[in-house]
């Protein structure tokens, strides 16, 4: 119970600062700047902890489609399974600590992510910025994703046992002080190793897929130049970014998903044991589920970061384009 209501003070003080951020007129929202990080930070809340809470019975099923395949067989299966036994409330189970656990990872997510590829920009120049791009999309999104499990692993640990575990707790207020006083901080906490097997690929895929996507984008699809698209249209190509990101993503982190899924749900086990008893075939039940949540997840998520930049008139570069001093090295010619 403590942990739960640390988490959600933590959670509150982070929104009220980045609200306060975005309501001081006398900070500046220069590109990099506290205020930046900041509302960069928000929109991470906002795009994770809405579109995770949205999908909470989508994933439900998809958790016990995973450790219990023999019962609920398929999405359909899990669904009305689920209705008949717990009603239409069952299907919101764990909705509480999704809502809390994925707003803090979102805001680590996002937030350190600019944090990361502006620095890690700095730190190499101009011009390897632009020729190693993708590597530092990858960098800097694998560099925030590991602070953003650390946020997540308590509130994921509470989620799958609610889902998954019938009759063990009805909400985040029962799970909570049993899980502690049954195997003390370590069961919120014994997930986070899988978790970075799975959301560090996952998100790796999920930035740099995205960057490059949007580039492309822009570069053989849109008829005309990011800065000549109203700020509607430049929406509609992140969303449509965002879901293809969201397929990579899904398929390169499930096998981990499903690992996590298992251990969170069976107290005293380990990773490696999970996957032996899981095996080639079952880490990946629960695939289609999870391309379709994770698909239409990650196109909402850059959907609502993107506006929430609009939004507040934050700073957003253009797709890269070669500097002009690596254009002279190269002896390219407009």
């Amino acid at each position: 119970m403590v942990l739960a209501g640390a988490s959600w003070c933590v959670l509150s003080v982070s929104i009220l600062y980045c609200v306060w951020s975005a309501l001081d007129s006398d900070v500046s929202c220069e590109f990099g700047s506290k205020k930046y990080y900041a509302l960069c930070g928000f929109g991470g809340i906002l795009s994770c902890g809405i579109t995770h809470t949205a999908v909470v019975p989508l994933d439900l099923v998809k958790c016990r489609l995973q450790v219990d395949p023999d019962k609920y067989k398929s999405i359909f299966k899990g669904f009305s399974i689920t209705i008949k036994e717990d009603g239409m409330r069952g299907l919101a189970k764990g909705w509480a600590p999704t809502f809390i656990g994925y707003s803090m990872q979102g805001l680590c997510k996002f937030g350190f992510y600019e944090v990361f590829k502006i620095t890690y920009s700095d730190m190499i120049g101009e011009e390897n910025t632009y020729l190693w791009r993708t590597s530092l999309y990858l960098a800097a999104s694998a560099s925030a994703e590991f602070f953003a499990d650390i946020a997540l692993a308590p509130m994921e640990a509470c989620k799958v046992r609610i889902q998954t575990q019938p009759g063990y707790a009805n909400n985040l207020r029962q799970c909570a002080p049993k899980m502690f006083a049954e195997e003390g901080l370590w069961a919120f906490y014994k997930g986070v190793v899988p978790l970075w097997m799975r959301q560090i690929p996952y998100t790796m895929m999920k930035f740099a897929c995205f960057e490059r996507t949007v580039e492309l984008l822009y570069k053989h699809v849109v008829p005309k130049p990011r800065a000549d698209c109203s700020k509607g249209e430049q929406l509609v190509v992140t969303f449509v970014a965002g879901y293809i990101a969201g397929v990579f993503c899904a398929i390169v982190s499930h096998p981990a998903d499903s690992v996590v899924s298992v251990l969170n749900k069976e107290s005293g086990s380990t990773a490696i044991g999970v996957l032996k008893k899981l095996g080639p075939k079952g880490v990946w039940k629960g695939l289609v589920a999870r391309i379709i949540m994770i698909g239409t997840l990650t196109a909402l998520q850059w959907f609502i970061y993107d506006s929430v930049k609009v939004y507040f008139r934050l700073p957003r570069p253009p797709p890269p384009e070669m500097p002009e001093s690596l254009k002279k090295k190269l002896g390219i010619t407009e």
